[in-house]
Order: structure tokens, then C-alpha cells, then sequence
């Protein structure tokens, strides 16, 4: 009987990161799923998954993850889902220098080292999938989402040059782009937002707390935003085609912004984007400052 294909997903506490783990170990992988806490340690291992603790911030962490993995494996590591993530809300002028520094040591240089260190595995054993979990915001920047948006357009040029260097290795890499997915991303965006973001004094203090509303609000499926296995599918595409594409878009408007972007002049795509924020950055009229 063939062993089962071992994978590493990063990020696996809730959201796209378990739906994938659940998923693929339903499909026969043998599924190591990492996360920070010890409580979501357990519930992985109570639902039959292998918990890794990875925290992608801290390089032992990520070190210790991989060494508990290929230990487990003989050596070997089929595939690799760097899921981990989170968003950082704010204005860009409203965005310390720390803050900055923790979305890009999550999104993108935990993730990268992470990568760096299953790489020569993938090399010896001659092939290897490994795949990024962008957003639509690596590639079309939205309004008070800059922190976000500058880890995701770094992450995908970084992946678009790691794809070149790795072309004749036997390992692929790809892109997952999704737009709206319900998960725990916005609530856990908004703590990111409390702690980091002096609202009141900001010259956007009005239109934060339109964002407040929004991101307090609880995520549902519906209209363009979809449940976390749509990702899934894409995941498992990328795993199991014989040549993986580059980027797969989940979600309409990953779609929609991907096409005007080839058509588009700057300026036109920002009236595109400024328009489809703008009914998130307008309060209700019972919260104008007006009192009407």
C-alpha cells in the first residue's frame, strides 16, 4: 500500500487553514497541521490530525516544526500550504513602524522562512508542491488596507521569483488569490486594529468607525463572499495537477479586479477600487455626526 503523501499547512487554528487539513487528510494525505496555541494543539489532535506547534514569527518555532515533521516522515515532505496569516486594518499614515513589522514578519518572512527550510528536502527527493495563500490584495490594493496589501504584493513577487529559480527542481509553486472568504480573519483584524491604530486623533476617524461597524459585524456566506472550501479546491488543484498554474483565483472579485487590471489604466482602477469600498467607509445615517 503507498504511504500517505505528507503536507504541512501553517495557520491551521480555523479558518482555510482547517477546512484544507480536514479536507486533504480526507483524501488521503497525511496531514500535519500547524498552529500557535496549545488549545488549538489539542482540538487538531482531537480531530485525528497531526498538530505541529508553528509559530511563524519565532524561527526556533519554525525550525523545531519542520524537524518534528520530517522526523515523523523518513525525510519527506510532499507538499507545503503556507496559510498563516493576518490583516492589519489602519490608514496608511496611521501605521507604525511596528506594525508594519509584525504584518510582514507573519505574512512574509516567517512564511518565506518556513519555505527556505523545506526547500532542500523537496530538492533531494526531486519534487515538491508548495503553495502561497495570497488575496485578491496582492495584487489590487483596496483603502485602509495597506499593511495587508504591502505583505501580499511582496509575497507574490517574492513567489513569482522563487517559481523562476525552482523551474527545472521538480518542485512547483503557485499562487492561491481568494477574495471574501468567512473565516475569523475580519474579527481577528479588528483586535489587530484596537491595539494598533489611534482612531480618534486620526484625520480618518470617520471613516474608521464606519470600519469599526464592519469589522465588529459577523461574517456570513452570501453575496460574493464564500465559504473557506472554495479554497480548498483550488489547494487541491494545485496539489494534484501534473502542472500546476501559477495563480488560481477563488472568488468573484478576484476575478473581476484580476481582468480590469489587464485593461485598465492606474487611475481608472482606482475610481474601480475606491468605488467598491465605498459603502463600508459611510456610516448609517443614526451614526452621522450630524445626528440625523
Amino acid at each position: 500500500m503507498k504511504p500517505a503523501r505528507p503536507v504541512l499547512i501553517s495557520g491551521c487554528s480555523s479558518g482555510i487553514g482547517y477546512a484544507c487539513a480536514v479536507a486533504l487528510r480526507q483524501h488521503g494525505w497525511r496531514v500535519f497541521a500547524g498552529a500557535r496555541a496549545d488549545e488549538d494543539l489539542r482540538m487538531l489532535w482531537d480531530q485525528g490530525l497531526e498538530a505541529v506547534q508553528l509559530d511563524l514569527d519565532e524561527s526556533a518555532s519554525i525550525a523545531a516544526a519542520v524537524n518534528t515533521v520530517l522526523a515523523s516522515t523518513d525525510g519527506r515532505l510532499d507538499a507545503l500550504f503556507n496559510n498563516a496569516g493576518f490583516g492589519q486594518p489602519g490608514a496608511v499614515e496611521d501605521l507604525s513602524r511596528d506594525a508594519l513589522r509584525a504584518q510582514f514578519e507573519t505574512n512574509l518572512f516567517g512564511a518565506q522562512e518556513l519555505t527556505n527550510q523545506v526547500i532542500p528536502t523537496m530538492r533531494r527527493q526531486g519534487h515538491g508542491r508548495i503553495i502561497y495563500n495570497s488575496s485578491v490584495l496582492g495584487f489590487a490594493a483596496l483603502p485602509y488596507r495597506g499593511a495587508y496589501v504591502a505583505s501580499k504584493f511582496a509575497m507574490e513577487g517574492l513567489v513569482d521569483t522563487l517559481r523562476m529559480e525552482l523551474h527545472d527542481s521538480g518542485i512547483h509553486v503557485s499562487l492561491v488569490e481568494p477574495g471574501p472568504i468567512a473565516t475569523r480573519f475580519r474579527a481577528n483584524a479588528y483586535r489587530r486594529f484596537k491595539a494598533n491604530i489611534d482612531a480618534e486623533t486620526s484625520p480618518h476617524a470617520r471613516a474608521y468607525r464606519a470600519m469599526e461597524r464592519r469589522l465588529s459585524a459577523p461574517e456570513r456566506v452570501g453575496g460574493f463572499t464564500l465559504h473557506a472550501d472554495a479554497v480548498v479546491r483550488k489547494v487541491q488543484r494545485a496539489l494534484n495537477s501534473r502542472r500546476p498554474k501559477p495563480r488560481y483565483y477563488v472568488t468573484v472579485p478576484t476575478y473581476l479586479f484580476g481582468f480590469l487590471r489587464r485593461g485598465l489604466s492606474s487611475r481608472a482602477m482606482d475610481r474601480v477600487l475606491m468605488t467598491s469600498t465605498r459603502r463600508e467607509r459611510r456610516l448609517p445615517p443614526e451614526r452621522d455626526e450630524s445626528g440625523v
